[in-house]
């Protein structure tokens, strides 16, 4: 079985900046790739930012240029650094991890419990 505990969200004013955090822990063989979703209320769930094992990069064209996402992998952890954030960026926050667990060897995604962040002033 795998876990993923999210931390870091809250309530920022517009403008400020907040990072996310994602460890992910359990019977893990290794870690493919980790990403930030985003579902805003009555909206759907749409993709933030993706890393892959090798570094490579994804963004969704609303937040490129103010989040960035890292991954700590001896720590098994993403991260999600906003910057700039607007009130738009208002939504509960998933990051979601392809594993291949240690026992079976399947690859699935397993997905965090979500973070709310709320940018008011």
């Amino acid at each position: 079985q795998v876990q993923l505990v999210e931390s870091g969200g809250g309530l920022v004013q517009p403008g400020g900046s907040l990072t996310l955090s994602c460890a992910a822990s359990g019977s893990i063989f290794s870690i493919n790739a980790m990403g930030w979703y985003r579902q805003a209320s009555g909206k759907q769930r749409d993709l933030v930012a993706t890393i892959t094992s090798g570094g490579s990069l994804n963004y969704a064209d609303s937040v490129k240029g103010r989040f960035t996402i890292s991954r700590d992998n001896a720590k098994n952890t993403v991260y999600l650094q906003m910057n700039s954030l607007k009130p738009e960026d208002t939504a509960v926050y998933y990051c979601k991890v392809l594993v291949t667990t240690s026992v079976t060897r399947f690859t699935r995604a397993y997905w965090g419990q979500g973070t709310e962040v709320t940018v008011s002033s």
